[in-house]
């Protein structure tokens, strides 16, 4: 099946694949708030490629879960102050809750349905959604990697 394949590779590049070497939890397991937090340049912080990246998955597990589509684009790095490592554990932890929950409600989603509308015809067939879900969780992990260089080599 189509779904239980794109749920497969969904885990694998948040919660616990080796396809690529890593995975979010894996790079993010050892980051410290001050690592989180800290800015380089006019970069994004990993604390906010990993609230933004959340974002996407809390909003499309809502429409997977039968809700509407509630996200929009200008939103997704609006991400409160961080103020302790518990807040910084909170966001991850939301992470890997939601990416479990999304990845099986993708996994149970008959492969007809990956041809359907998602949430509104004017976004596309739920396939094309949950492919650019991937794509985007790559690009923002391969972002985290390279920052986390950065940061521990004092770059």
């Amino acid at each position: 099946m189509h779904s239980v394949q794109i749920a497969s590779r969904f885990r694998e590049v948040i919660l616990n694949g080796t396809w690529i070497s890593t995975n979010f939890k894996a790079q993010l397991a050892d980051i410290t708030l001050e690592e989180a937090l800290t800015k380089i340049g006019d970069l994004n912080t990993i604390a906010l490629l990993t609230f933004h990246i959340h974002y996407y998955v809390a909003g499309v597990l809502n429409v997977l879960e039968g809700g509407q589509l509630e996200i929009r684009d200008k939103y997704s790095f609006d991400m409160p102050p961080l103020q302790s490592e518990a807040e910084w554990d909170a966001i991850r932890d939301a992470l890997w809750n939601d990416a479990e929950k999304f990845a099986q409600r993708v996994g149970e989603m008959p492969d007809n349905q990956l041809w359907s509308a998602f949430a509104d015809e004017k976004y596309g067939n739920f396939y094309r959604n949950l492919e650019g879900m991937l794509e985007h969780c790559y690009y923002h992990l391969g972002q985290v990697v390279m920052l986390k260089k950065l940061i521990r080599t004092g770059r």
